[in-house]
């Protein structure tokens, strides 16, 4: 009989094979050289990845990789192995999910192909980006369309665009973050999301946004402004969690390049916080779902570190969503409220 299974395509990120310098240096290569990552004419960015930031960043990538990796390897791949037979667990013999990485390991065609293989009705393809940004979630599904548009006989695809106003999704990071604010009063609260190239807020034919406080009214006129859903999720959260306005901040880490960059930048929020005499601070990651260098060691360490420095006395980091039964439950009913 043929089958009746629904395939399920959960897709992060990605991350070295291992933490050694050529697997890093593999890994940046591919990731930084999609077009939609470095949006500048092909030639112009195979040099600069090839001939400047893989040669340089990757030996330092390696050793940050290594301080990340442990006896499982990468966090942000066992977690999301972990995630996929927790939300099958869920699901049941009704569906068949994979994980597939945007750049290196599992790829996203090694994933197709088995759950073509497993002759599936159709796909619903969910990046675990909670907002949509070209470069991440666009990203994906150009390439799932590519993949899958070589095939002779090509499924019915669905994708979860965004989820960041996902009722679980938000009660997830509520819960994770409650645990920390019951033991501890914090001067202020911290949301430093992923940041992007401004001209590539400007190149979504988004043309209200000015980059500025037109981002803290979401709506159907800035739907795929990726600042504008960070501020959202932001307003979401601390309406949850009873934060008043004046005691949160929104901004943006992990800048590559000289070019500007959405703000407030998160390192320079930093110096400023330590400057007003803010003492304890509680920072949240809520553009990544599991950990990762961006989490873990960018902002658990590093901004950390810089804040104790300022003057601060305690950075705490709330931890990302991972394998939490609740972000569990919301995977599964993102998939079994789909088309």
């Amino acid at each position: 009989m043929p089958s009746s299974k629904k395939g399920v395509l959960l897709v992060n990120l990605g991350t070295p094979d291992d933490p050694s310098t050529s697997s890093v240096r593999r890994y940046l290569r591919e990731f930084l050289m999609d077009g939609r990552v470095i949006d500048i004419p092909y030639w112009n960015r195979w040099m600069l990845v090839n001939l400047i930031i893989a040669p340089i960043r990757g030996p330092k990538s390696a050793k940050e990789y290594q301080k990340l990796w442990n006896e499982r390897g990468s966090p942000l791949k066992y977690y999301g192995e972990d995630l996929v037979k927790l939300v099958q667990a869920e699901l049941g013999e009704e569906y068949h999910v994979e994980l597939g990485m945007r750049y290196q390991n599992p790829s996203l065609v090694h994933a197709l192909d088995n759950l073509k293989a497993k002759n599936v009705n159709d796909i619903l393809i969910i990046p675990l980006f909670p907002q949509y940004a070209s470069a991440s979630t666009g990203s994906v599904i150009e390439e799932v369309n590519r993949i899958v548009g070589n095939w002779q006989v090509i499924p019915e695809l669905n994708y979860v665009n965004n989820f960041f106003d996902d009722d679980l999704f938000l009660k997830t990071i509520e819960d994770r973050a409650s645990v920390f604010m019951k033991e501890k009063e914090y001067d202020h609260y911290v949301f430093s999301y992923h940041g992007l190239p401004e001209r590539q807020i400007i190149k979504s034919e988004i043309k209200s946004c000015k980059l500025g406080e037109c981002c803290n009214n979401y709506g159907p006129h800035n739907k795929y402004c990726y600042r504008a859903q960070c501020f959202e999720t932001t307003k979401l959260l601390t309406e949850r969690l009873n934060i008043p306005k004046e005691k949160y901040t929104v901004c943006f880490q992990s800048r590559l390049g000289k070019t500007p960059w959405i703000k407030p930048y998160t390192d320079h929020l930093i110096d400023d916080l330590a400057k007003e005499g803010k003492k304890n601070v509680l920072a949240f990651s809520p553009a990544f779902i599991s950990d990762c260098l961006e989490t873990t060691l960018e902002v658990g360490e590093t901004y950390r570190e810089q804040f104790i420095e300022g003057g601060g006395e305690s950075w705490d980091l709330v931890e990302s969503l991972n394998t939490h039964p609740t972000w569990v439950k919301c995977v599964a009913q993102m998939i079994k409220s789909s088309k």
